[in-house]
């Protein structure tokens, strides 16, 4: 019982042992960034429906790079009623969609799709 018998279980312990020890993870500043920075970037588009003066309507939001600065262009149409697309180009990630429904109430009233009185709580 020598050098070699010692050495043969020690590889033999460690061989058996190993699959039960619990594995190392490293846990690197990707682990900690890449989930917030995907759910970040992810709510940058948006899409949905809206109603405006009774009528169902369409929006989306997404995001723009203008000369390295981000923007948001929106756009709010209703297919059932008109042709009519409201946009928005904007810094304003929560103003986009009101800036859009805007200029599309707007176009409304010029139209003459919609009174003055019906225009007036989105104008203001």
């Amino acid at each position: 019982m020598g050098l070699s018998s010692t050495f043969v279980s020690a590889v033999l312990v460690v061989a058996l042992v190993a699959p039960l020890t619990p594995r190392c993870h490293g846990f690197g500043l990707k682990d900690l960034i890449l989930p917030a920075v995907t759910t970040q970037v992810k709510d940058l588009w948006r899409n949905g429906d809206v109603d405006l003066v009774d009528h169902s309507c369409s929006y989306s939001v997404k995001p723009d790079i203008q000369g390295f600065e981000l923007y948001f262009i929106g756009s709010v149409t209703c297919p059932g009623w008109t042709t009519i697309r409201g946009e928005s180009n904007t810094r304003s990630k929560s103003g986009v969609l009101n800036a859009a429904i805007k200029d599309f109430i707007q176009k409304a009233l010029k139209a003459g799709l919609v009174t003055d009185e019906e225009a007036k709580p989105y104008l203001v």
